[in-house]
């Protein structure tokens, strides 16, 4: 499976096996993260069997079931750390999802008293990813709220402005972002496209909407099949020749 075969497959999964990660995947994991710290100076953590952020059935809402791993979303705390978490973050998603485990974005439902990530005097914890092992079919639960979320999801057409004649790379990307998960389930980035040039926008500074717009930008760079985004609010992609 590629990263475009995730992206078709991908859904937030919040009930857990009990069965231990691969070592094998583990390890691709714990290299995907390193590569990706260095690159853009994050400090991401994948904890292993550790669920005591989720025991609070107060703080995680009773939303998740099994959560031994996760990983921690930290990062020097500048203007565009959560916009790199949820880019990154997503990367690291789908390439879990291609060794079919199961992956779910969390902002604010789980103990951040209890995260076991290191965190620096100068780094905040934006949030957590859960992952693990999952059963194949949905739990009722999950189910339930798959149905709640995608029952407001929006149109390709609500998501983007265009003027001329628009390129099927474009399309393609507008439709791998449909597909991307939003942290604050409002679908909130809008991208426009003329003369050759596209841009992603969010109107609001909600800290969510920049990690939604992190993730959405990863979405249209993978469905376009290539290309480079450069950072920030309104920031331009640049599709490859």
């Amino acid at each position: 499976m590629d990263l475009i075969g995730a992206i078709d497959v991908r859904c937030s999964r919040r009930k857990y096996t009990s069965d231990l990660i691969d070592s094998n995947k583990v390890i691709h994991l714990e290299n995907l993260i390193e590569k990706i710290n260095k690159k853009a100076n994050l400090h991401l953590q994948l904890i292993l069997k550790d669920g005591k952020a989720f025991e609070n059935i107060r703080k995680s809402y009773g939303m998740f079931s099994g959560v031994q791993n996760y990983i921690a979303l930290v990062g020097k705390n500048d203007k565009l750390l959560r916009e790199k978490v949820g880019y990154y973050g997503e990367k690291i998603v789908l390439e879990a999802t291609t060794m079919n485990l199961g992956t779910c974005w969390v902002g604010g439902s789980f103990d951040k008293e209890a995260c076991s990530a290191e965190i620096e005097d100068n780094e905040i914890l934006v949030g957590v990813i859960t992952i693990g092992n999952v059963s194949k079919n949905l739990s009722i639960k999950e189910k339930l709220i798959f149905k709640a979320i995608h029952r407001k999801s929006k149109k390709v057409e609500e998501m983007c402005e265009t003027k001329g004649e628009v390129p099927e790379w474009f399309k393609d990307g507008m439709m791998a972002v449909k597909k991307a998960p939003s942290a604050i389930n409002k679908q909130p980035v809008r991208f426009y496209f003329e003369n050759s040039t596209v841009t992603a926008v969010v109107k609001g500074d909600n800290e969510y909407e920049q990690i939604d717009l992190g993730i959405a930008k990863l979405h249209f760079q993978i469905g376009a099949k290539g290309g480079k985004w450069q950072w920030g609010n309104g920031a331009q992609f640049t599709k490859e020749v």
